[in-house]
C-alpha cells in the first residue's frame, strides 16, 4: 500500500542519515568572538590599509528578489587581512548599513565578525564610495552577493577606485559576483583592466543552476560580460575553490574562494600570510577536488586523512549531483560524507 511504502521510505532514510552521522561534527558556535580565533592571535605586525567594498542592493531589479552582499564573503577576507597587519575599512556605493546576506554555511568567523563590535560599526556606518580617498589604501577587496551585478558594473567612481589603486602599485581583489566591479575600468594608459587578464568569478553554470531565469533577473551573467570585456575566463568546477591570480589582480569564483583571494591579495603585497588552520569547508573543498581530479580512491584515501571535511558541504555537492542527473557522483560523494 501507500503507506506501507512511505513508512518504507522513510524508515531507509532514517537510516541512511544515521549512516552518515551528520550530529558527530557540531556546527560552529554563534556566540564565537574575534578572540577564539586562532589565527588572529598571530597577528602581524602593522602593514597599511585595504578598502572592502560592499554592494547597496538590497533587491534584484523588479524581480522581487534579495540582493544584498554576502557576509561569509566579507568576514573571511577582514579577519584574513587584520590577521596580517591590515587596517579594514568597509566601503559600499551608497554608505550607510548595506544589505547583508547570511546562509546556513556560517563558520567561526561569520559568527565572530557578528560579535565584533568593532567591526559591526563599520558595518554600520559604511563609508560612501565618492568620499573615498584611494591613496589612502594598499589594496581593494570586493565582496560578492547577487546585488553587486546591479551597482558595481560601469560605474565611474567604482572604476576610478579601482583604476587608481592598480595604477598606484596597490592590488585588487573580488570573490564571487565581487568582479563585477572590473568591468569599465581603465587603466592611466587607456588599457581597459581586463584586457587580456586571467580572471575568474560566478560561472554561467554556477548562477543558471541556482536560478533557472538568471538571464532575466540579472542585467547580463558575470562570466558572459567579464569574457566580452576581453579577459580570460578561467572556469572551475561548479562550486569549489578557484582562485586566479594575475599580477596584482586576484579573483575567486565563488563563495568557497574567499580564503585563497584574501590570501592570495596578502602575497601580491609581498607578505606571506599567517599559518591558519584550515576550516572544515576548506578540508570538504580538498576532498572534492581530488575526487574531481584523481577519482575515488584518492578522495577517499584523503578523506581519511581529513576527518574533520565537512560533511554538509560534501553531501550537497551529493545532492548537486543528484539534481544533474549523475547518480554515480551522487552514491559516491555521499559515501565521502560518511567518510
Amino acid at each position: 500500500s501507500l503507506l506501507a511504502g512511505l513508512l518504507a521510505l522513510s524508515l531507509l532514510v532514517g537510516l541512511w542519515w544515521h549512516w552518515l552521522d551528520l550530529d558527530s561534527q557540531p556546527t560552529a558556535d554563534p556566540a564565537t568572538r574575534a578572540a577564539d580565533l586562532a589565527f588572529l592571535r598571530e597577528r602581524a605586525p602593522p602593514r597599511g590599509r585595504i578598502l572592502a567594498v560592499v554592494t547597496s542592493t538590497a533587491q534584484l531589479g523588479d524581480s522581487g528578489r534579495r540582493g544584498g552582499y554576502e557576509l561569509t564573503e566579507l568576514a573571511r577576507a577582514y579577519y584574513t587581512f587584520v590577521a596580517n597587519g591590515y587596517e579594514v575599512d568597509i566601503a559600499s556605493p551608497r554608505g550607510g548599513e548595506p544589505p547583508m546576506r547570511t546562509d546556513d554555511d556560517m563558520g567561526a568567523a561569520d559568527f565572530a565578525f557578528l560579535n565584533d563590535r568593532q567591526a559591526r560599526a563599520k558595518l554600520a556606518a559604511t563609508v560612501p564610495l565618492a568620499d573615498v580617498d584611494a591613496s589612502h589604501y594598499d589594496a581593494v577587496f570586493f565582496a560578492g552577493g547577487k546585488g553587486t551585478m546591479f551597482d558595481f558594473p560601469d560605474d565611474r567612481t567604482v572604476a576610478r577606485l579601482v583604476g587608481s589603486i592598480y595604477d598606484a602599485g596597490g592590488v585588487v581583489g573580488a570573490v564571487c559576483h565581487g568582479p563585477a566591479a572590473l568591468l569599465g575600468v581603465a587603466l592611466d594608459d587607456g588599457r581597459p583592466l581586463l584586457a587580456g587578464r586571467s580572471v575568474t568569478g560566478f560561472t554561467n553554470a554556477e548562477e543558471l543552476f541556482l536560478i533557472e531565469d538568471a538571464r532575466q533577473v540579472f542585467p547580463f551573467l558575470l562570466e558572459d560580460r567579464l569574457r566580452q570585456a576581453g579577459a580570460r575566463f578561467v572556469e572551475g568546477p561548479m562550486y569549489l575553490d578557484n582562485t586566479v591570480v594575475d599580477g596584482r589582480l586576484v579573483t575567486g569564483q565563488n563563495p568557497w574562494s574567499t580564503w585563497s583571494v584574501a590570501e592570495a591579495m596578502v602575497r601580491a603585497l609581498g607578505h606571506e600570510p599567517v599559518v591558519r588552520e584550515r576550516s572544515g569547508e576548506e578540508l570538504a573543498v580538498q576532498v572534492l577536488q581530488a575526487y574531481r581530479r584523481q577519482g575515488m580512491d584518492a578522495a577517499l584515501a584523503l578523506r581519511r586523512r581529513l576527518p574533520g571535511a565537512d560533511k554538509r558541504l560534501l553531501l550537497m555537492h551529493a545532492l548537486v549531483a543528484a539534481m544533474q542527473g549523475h547518480p554515480g557522483d551522487a552514491w559516491q560523494l555521499q559515501r565521502l560524507a560518511r567518510g
